[in-house]
């Protein structure tokens, strides 16, 4: 039996998410928005303990202050992921959410602001500048090209690179791998889990998996609150107090303390704090633009797979395996690096946990409005995400780390001219400490292997360029030492 035609403004707001028409309902919407939420809103607690615990090159942490300020962080990381997901609602009209970008987020903090000479607003400028180019590549349709550049493999290898990279900064936070006695590094207290914190740490770490391999929506937040829950309680037990030289057994950044007030006016003021063109000042020119284009690598290709990914689960895609407003889509997103800059929390692309609402109901637009608003609702909970320790919140990055390394599986490992390209690519990131060292190793051993095994033809004049240009930067210190 067809439903009645909706009338009034609820039929209005019917007929232009075409809730009807792509068989949901307002209730579906609305649970599926939800689901969403729930399933990504880890993001408001992980993105501060990637980006808000790092200094610049100067010494401050993101807002200017010589300490973390992670309820900063995380007020403005709500509200940029809120409005974001609300836009894409109201003009892609997709069921498709955003947030700070994981991978993207470690890439600025360790490897552009972290830089000698940098500072957090010169790095957001980077972001910003980054945005605006796909921005422009989505409107003359030259994205499709960039992206048609890079080989797959060299993309699947890059997302298995940070994965790696996201789940060594998880472990190495946590302290269950810690700097060796006559090892680089060695796991836990010379091989032993001798405190609380760690034991937070591997407790949180099994509730994610077992939640994970359990397929529970939402299991990455429902880990991080169980594991903070325990935090709060070990620390009223045993009053271990912050990690220093005279305290090693204590937590390593957070103490998780109950707050004064659950509820509070949401601080905004990191957003806006974005100094557009000082990284060029700060950084060599050629450094600079490296890495606004490492940037632009890292952030380009995620959008493509997720909105037909999501598109699929909810079988909206065309014959061609297209989903329907393709380019408002992408445009959304490539406001979403832009936006993440000005905001001052790095770059917001597309989430693939949308595809949980999806399978919950959502199949409009509607249900990333939901999602958008529980965002924004979310910003007064920011005393909440301030006594969350990274005992609790870093088992969630080996999680995410070991999402992105499954795409290992799809690199032809009989290939030595994709293989070793590949290989040299995901170790270089975690081993070298750098994301952008990573693409770049990876990008030249992909095409020296071709030009030495008959395929030069094959490489894409962009990979060329690129190619020409790490290497450049592989050498600038020497020379610029050379040059005095």
């Amino acid at each position: 039996m067809t439903a009645p035609a909706r009338t009034g403004f609820a039929g209005k707001i019917d007929t232009y998410f075409d809730v009807t028409a792509r068989g949901s309902s307002f209730g579906q919407e609305i649970r599926g928005g939800l689901t969403t939420f729930f399933t990504m809103a880890y993001i408001v607690v992980l993105n501060p303990l990637i980006i808000g615990t790092v200094a610049d090159g100067e010494g401050n942490f993101l807002g200017g202050g010589s300490e973390p300020n992670l309820a900063l962080v995380a007020a403005a990381t709500a509200l940029v992921a809120g409005l974001l997901s609300i836009l894409m609602g109201v003009w892609a009209r997709f069921p498709l959410a955003m947030a700070a970008g994981l991978g993207i987020n470690a890439f600025l903090a360790y490897s552009i602001a972290s830089r000698e000479g940098m500072s957090w607003p010169e790095a957001m400028g980077f972001v910003v500048i980054e945005g605006i180019i796909i921005f422009v590549l989505v409107l003359t349709n030259f994205r499709k090209a960039v992206f048609a550049a890079v080989p797959t493999f060299l993309k699947q290898a890059i997302a298995v690179g940070i994965g790696l990279f996201l789940a060594f900064i998880g472990l190495y936070d946590a302290g269950i791998v810690t700097t060796g006695a006559g090892t680089p590094t060695q796991f836990g207290n010379g091989g032993y889990i001798s405190t609380w914190p760690m034991v937070v740490f591997v407790i949180g770490l099994f509730i994610a998996i077992v939640l994970m391999a359990k397929k529970v929506r939402g299991a990455l937040l429902l880990s991080i609150v169980a594991a903070t829950v325990i935090a709060v309680i070990v620390e009223a037990v045993a009053g271990l107090g912050a990690k220093s030289t005279d305290n090693p057994d204590g937590w390593a950044l957070v103490v998780p303390a109950i707050p004064d007030s659950v509820v509070s006016a949401p601080d905004f003021s990191l957003v806006g704090q974005v100094d557009l063109f000082g990284g060029f000042t700060s950084l060599p020119l050629l450094t600079a633009l490296l890495m606004i284009f490492s940037l632009l690598i890292t952030d380009f290709f995620d959008t493509m797979g997720t909105m037909t990914a999501v598109g699929s689960e909810a079988g909206l895609n065309d014959k061609d395996g297209n989903p329907p407003r393709t380019q408002q889509i992408l445009l959304v997103d490539s406001v979403g690096a832009a936006a993440g800059g000005l905001g001052s929390v790095s770059s917001n692309t597309s989430y693939i946990e949308s595809a949980a609402g999806v399978g919950d109901g959502a199949r409009t637009g509607l249900a990333s409005v939901v999602t958008g608003v529980a965002f924004l609702l979310s910003t007064f909970l920011t005393p909440l995400y301030a006594l969350v320790p990274f005992e609790a919140a870093t088992p969630v990055l080996v999680v995410v780390g070991f999402l992105m390394v499954a795409q290992v599986a799809g690199i032809d490992w009989k290939d030595y001219r994709i293989a070793i390209p590949a290989f040299l690519t995901f170790i270089i990131m975690p081993f070298g400490y750098s994301i952008s060292a990573g693409i770049g190793v990876g990008f030249i051993s992909y095409v020296v292997l071709q030009v030495f095994t008959g395929g030069a033809r094959k490489v894409h004049p962009l990979m060329w360029g690129a190619a020409g240009a790490f290497v450049l930067y592989f050498a600038l210190g020497p020379i610029l030492s050379a040059l005095g």
